[in-house]
């Protein structure tokens, strides 16, 4: 039997009258999204309808908190103590948590966005508040974040952890992700995309910048879906991992099949 994989997709990240991406053509290939909470991008219309989708979809939802960062996407560091971080967690969650009660299901897990996303994986006191938040929330938050200090964070308070891995987004030897300001970061060339998801869910490797081959757990795969093409690539990540065999599940399932295969 091959292994078996969560498909994710950063979803309802429109504003108003502004739509990012097609969300409606991405509910139709993953198992899971990330749902902005209005700090980065999602207003209450767009996250009320994005629940609605997900749960008519059968599609998991999770919270994709972020930087109080409206005008930059969530992209830009800002200069926020750890207690900040944390009381904007649970600001977001708490905002999209009300949406699911009222389409009648919950939130499964909590993947930071943007930068914060990225200064979580190595910054120990940002790790912690999102750490402490989560535990505090709900004891089996799912935690999707990259390997670094977030997900030890979440470990070590026994959060259940999902490691995601972004096939399309350059990795440093060290396993960070390469920043968005250096050219090469984000791969387009879509055969590449998909060599580096088959290679990152079926043999645990995936190749940096320096050529070397980086060791990698990936428990949920993300699917952007905010360039040209995305719709179409994404499609055809999931085909190509399906065709080597990989069960494409919620994270949940995922994290429950490693338990039981340990």
């Amino acid at each position: 039997m091959g292994p078996t994989v969560d498909l994710v997709a950063d979803l309802g990240e429109g504003f108003g009258a502004y739509s990012m991406g097609d969300d409606a053509a991405l509910l139709e290939v993953v198992s899971s999204a990330n749902i902005a909470c209005g700090f980065h991008a999602g207003d209450p219309d767009i996250m009320n309808a994005t629940v609605a989708e997900c749960v008519r979809r059968g599609v998991s939802i999770g919270a994709h908190p972020s930087f109080p960062d409206l005008r930059g996407f969530g992209r830009r560091a800002m200069d926020l103590t750890a207690d900040e971080v944390r009381n904007d967690i649970l600001y977001q969650f708490g905002a999209l948590s009300a949406f699911a009660a009222y389409h009648g299901t919950g939130v499964a897990h909590i993947a930071p966005h943007g930068r914060l996303g990225n200064l979580v994986a190595t910054r120990a006191d940002y790790a912690e508040a999102v750490a402490d938040a989560a535990a505090r929330i709900n004891p089996d938050l799912i935690v999707l974040a990259q390997d670094g200090e977030l997900a030890d964070a979440a470990a070590a308070r026994r959060l259940p952890v999902g490691i995601v891995g972004i096939a399309d987004r350059a990795y440093e030897a060290d396993g960070t992700l390469v920043p968005r300001s250096r050219p090469g970061a984000v791969i387009h060339d879509p055969s590449a995309i998909v060599h580096r998801t088959i290679r990152m869910v079926c043999e645990g490797l995936i190749e940096t910048v320096a050529g070397t081959d980086l060791p990698i757990v990936a428990d949920t795969v993300l699917l952007h879906g905010d360039t040209p093409g995305a719709v179409q690539l994404a499609r055809q990540v999931r085909a190509e991992l399906e065709r080597a065999g990989v069960t494409i599940a919620p994270l949940a399932q995922v994290l429950a099949a490693k338990v039981k295969a340990a």
